[in-house]
């Protein structure tokens, strides 16, 4: 008796085209996925270096200020410090903040400080002959803010304009819309508490 072998069928070659036919189609498919991904990491990481580029050849408005600590004092021991800059920048403080927005007064340089260790940024302004039109400008500015945001005048300063933050000052002597705006947008927000 004998035994018959039974051969594998030869694929037909139609059978064997259609394989490669679509292993060439998956290959293809894999190529355009790469491109498409390698182009768009490509594009997103010359979006970021724009971005980051263009934050780094932008100066932070304003001029840093060496800051002098942020100690809590007493009303007793008011008006014994101090500050490196008109207005002051830093430094110690009372344990309590102005209220935030327009105030027709000065308010005492150990109380702002305050505010600006708490985010806050102020505007003030000195005009010994009176300045009801910069005035209203610099109120339309601030209103816009609930908080964080004071504006008052301050008489004992040279430039007509001071904006403050923490370890930051900018003063000028004519309105300036979009300087104050810049400033406040830069700085309004940031907490400068230790611990």
């Amino acid at each position: 008796m004998t035994t018959k072998t039974k051969t594998p069928k030869e694929p037909s070659s139609s059978t064997g085209n259609r394989r490669a036919i679509a292993q060439e189609e998956r290959r293809k498919k894999q190529r355009r996925q790469r491109l498409v991904y390698t182009t768009a990491g490509i594009a997103l990481a010359a979006i970021l270096a724009f971005f980051v580029i263009r934050a780094l050849a932008t100066p932070a408005p304003g001029e840093a200020v060496r800051t002098q600590g942020n100690a809590h004092i007493t009303e007793a021991q008011m008006g014994q410090f101090v500050y490196n800059t008109t207005p002051p920048t830093s430094g110690p403080h009372l344990g309590s903040i102005a209220r935030w927005g327009i105030h027709t007064e000065p308010v005492p340089n150990e109380l702002q400080l305050h505010n600006l260790e708490d985010g806050g940024v102020m505007v003030q302004y000195n005009c010994p002959d009176g300045c009801d039109d910069l005035v209203a400008q610099l109120s339309e500015i601030v209103a816009r803010y609930s908080e964080q945001v004071i504006l008052a005048p301050y008489p004992d300063m040279d430039s007509t304009i001071a904006l403050t933050a923490w370890g930051r000052i900018d003063t000028f002597d004519a309105f300036d819309q979009e300087r104050i705006e810049r400033f406040i947008k830069a700085y309004r927000g940031i907490d400068h508490h230790r611990g």
